[in-house]
């Protein structure tokens, strides 16, 4: 790796440090559907909005879950680990210090104190293009199949993945089961995350990019958090994650030997993984 590689290799924390890599959108965050506010409205949680998008709140977590992220923020090197874009991903204001790097893109993407990697997202095109169909194939199969009656929006992010907006109470059955079939044969996976529907290329993934993390900031113990089945992969690549009772991996049954399942659901479970992760992480030091 060039410039960028040598450039970003200061910016974490002490070798031997925790490193805490998790997704934010229903694993952390929350938008106001996927909240799960369930109880009595008096025992409803205080929420501290941490994303605004055209003037108006747009994600949450619990004001308990931001006073414990900020302190592990302090303890840890904590390293958001998202599918969002970079632009998406900035329009999130976490409480604590700012993350030293974060992936976005599902791995495409780099951050190193804020900035895209360059020599980063050169490394993973070249990964892409040697083993998966090109991005254009699948987009014109996106197009050909969702049909505009329940389809919102179609989206390409960063040249690197595409997904779709859609009603999903109206998917017809089977749909999805067809177009995960389409897409494996050609080096491609699909993931159902609330309404939107991904097709991502296998070599894009959050492990790989945490891997790099991993050398740059030569962490000990990696601890992670993930929803969906694009995070399978991150969970994986850690010695302790976590995953809520809610999203694709829990609808699945999803399980792993260093993954713990929990049973809450919605903005309670983000509270409850980030106070995992602080345990965890005070334990390790």
């Amino acid at each position: 790796m060039g410039g960028g590689t040598a450039g970003g290799a200061m910016s974490g924390g002490p070798a031997g440090a925790v490193l805490v890599a998790s997704d934010l959108d229903r694993t952390l965050i929350y938008s106001e559907r996927a909240l799960a506010l369930d109880g009595p409205d008096r025992e409803a949680p205080r929420l501290l909005c941490v994303e605004v998008l055209d003037g108006r709140p747009l994600s949450y977590l619990t004001e308990r879950a931001a006073a414990l992220l900020a302190e592990l923020g302090r303890k840890a090197d904590f390293v958001p680990a998202t599918t969002r874009t970079v632009e998406q991903y900035r329009r999130v204001n976490l409480p604590g210090p700012r993350p030293a790097y974060a992936i976005c893109a599902n791995g495409g993407q780099l951050l190193v104190d804020g900035e895209p990697d360059q020599d980063w997202r050169r490394e993973i095109t070249t990964r892409i293009a040697a083993g998966s169909a090109p991005t254009a194939e699948v987009v014109r199969q996106l197009a050909l199949c969702a049909d505009p009656e329940w389809t919102r929006k179609r989206r390409v992010a960063d040249d690197l993945f595409a997904y779709l907006v859609v009603e999903r109470d109206r998917l017809p059955d089977g749909w999805l089961a067809e177009l995960t079939g389409w897409c494996a044969e050609r080096g491609w996976r699909v993931s159902l995350q609330g309404r939107k529907v991904y097709a991502v290329p296998q070599p894009l993934c959050k492990s790989v990019a945490l891997a790099e993390v991993v050398r740059r900031s030569g962490a000990a113990t990696v601890l992670a958090a993930g929803d969906s089945l694009l995070d399978a992969d991150l969970l994986l690549a850690a010695d302790a994650g976590w995953r809520p009772g809610h999203g694709e991996l829990a609808d699945s049954g999803w399980t792993a030997p260093a993954v713990t399942a929990l049973a809450e659901v919605g903005v309670a479970a983000g509270e409850e993984i980030v106070r995992r992760f602080l345990s965890a992480a005070v334990g390790q030091r």
